[in-house]
């Protein structure tokens, strides 16, 4: 198990996010060490707990790593108070609402903002916290389809895709993060926070870059090319002799190289595919002129061959075959953690490297309010009154 980061060590983030975007935030401030409360609705209090799974599994543990939970119902008055106590002496509120709720709480901005000049709110929605869609549900698969990657992504002939990942969400988060750090350093300079806003739409549109900008520079409408890329092949994945490799010939150069490693030199000089523009012309011929002599060798012999030339080339791999991978091995992308149940669990880890202050993964999810006693003795609760509030559910 690592020690605690010192990076991010001197702040308080109180954390009310649920699902993934929220708490992919969170996670990237937990993980260099800031003290994250996750904060959570007593039993019975919250008809939507459980929402991103079992408290002992997968996503709960690799989401909430390295934060301590306090069990708090903000519908009551009582446990409203307290939050805004806690919020005299925190950096940063991070929340994932549909917008109009923390204004029914309460705790918009402004309310935080009045015992606080200091803390930065960051909000993550599903389409921003205004405009006509501000109060829709937002979820992964919706952003991805309305932030234009569905549309790029897939066969042709078959429809839209969705990616295999949570694209949407993830980024969000991430997105927030790096605001929350921006808002951070200013804060340095003008001694008041502020509130940063991120939502799944504005990040998918984000994350579509060059095609986004195609569209916008150019009027161009990009549309969906399979595992072909937009302009540029032989660039997309191909059958091998035992499975598939993404081949990626992603110059003039790298072409004529890869003709002579395949035996046909002559074609690196032919006008039909000297050039991109001419191979893009000419795609579906030219897959078909390569397909069979991929299928001669096999992955691994592939792979060798091309890098030995200069030309990228990459396995397809499952999960497993991921964390097999000796590179990703060195890379150290399954940290080890010990979990009170489950015993000790590899979780992901951040892809960020610090040369002095590194990430670390130092404590497992905790359960739900495993650390009130102590919170709330850190703003200055008397036993007596804890009791009290337990006993009356505000925590």
């Amino acid at each position: 198990m690592s020690e605690r980061s010192f990076a991010l060590r001197s702040l308080k983030v109180l954390d009310l996010t649920r699902v993934r975007a929220g708490p992919t935030c969170c996670r990237v401030l937990a993980d260099f060490g800031a003290d994250v409360i996750k904060i959570e609705a007593p039993a019975g209090a919250d008809p939507s707990a459980g929402v991103s799974g079992a408290r002992h599994g997968y996503d709960m543990l690799n989401l909430h790593r390295n934060k301590r939970s306090l069990t708090l119902n903000l519908k009551d008055p009582n446990g409203r108070a307290l939050f805004l106590r806690l919020v005299e002496t925190a950096d940063v509120v991070v929340e994932n609402f549909r917008p109009d709720v923390k204004d029914r709480l309460g705790i918009a901005y402004d309310d935080l903002a009045k015992v606080n000049p200091r803390i930065i709110l960051a909000s993550i929605s599903g389409f921003g916290q205004g405009g006509p869609y501000a109060r829709r549900a937002g979820f992964d698969q919706i952003a991805q389809g309305m932030g234009g990657l569905m549309g790029v992504t897939g066969n042709p002939e078959e429809g839209p895709m969705r990616a295999g990942a949570a694209v949407a969400d993830s980024s969000s988060g991430l997105y927030a993060a790096i605001g929350i750090l921006v808002a951070l350093q200013e804060r340095v300079e003008s001694g008041h926070g502020q509130w940063v806003q991120s939502s799944l739409l504005e990040a998918q549109i984000a994350l579509m870059d060059f095609q986004a900008a195609r569209y916008l520079v150019e009027g161009d409408v990009p549309q969906s090319s399979g595992n072909d890329h937009p302009y540029v092949t032989p660039m997309g994945v191909v059958a091998t002799k035992d499975g598939y490799l993404n081949l990626g010939v992603g110059s003039d150069a790298q072409w004529r190289a890869f003709c002579g490693l395949i035996g046909k030199p002559e074609c690196g000089e032919d006008a039909k595919f000297a050039t991109n523009p001419a191979r893009f012309e000419h795609r579906p011929e030219l897959w078909d002129m390569l397909r069979p002599i991929f299928a001669e060798r096999s992955t691994v012999d592939w792979v060798t061959a091309l890098e030995e030339v200069g030309v990228p080339a990459g396995p397809i791999y499952m999960m497993d075959e991921v964390f097999a991978d000796p590179q990703v091995q060195h890379l150290g992308m399954a940290a080890a953690i010990d979990h009170p149940v489950r015993g000790k669990t590899k979780l992901v880890a951040q892809p960020v490297k610090l040369s002095r202050t590194p990430a670390s993964i130092y404590v497992s999810a905790p359960d739900a309010g495993e650390h009130s006693d102590a919170v709330l003795s850190e703003a200055g609760l008397s036993e007596g009154e804890i009791a009290d509030l337990r006993a009356r559910n505000v925590i």
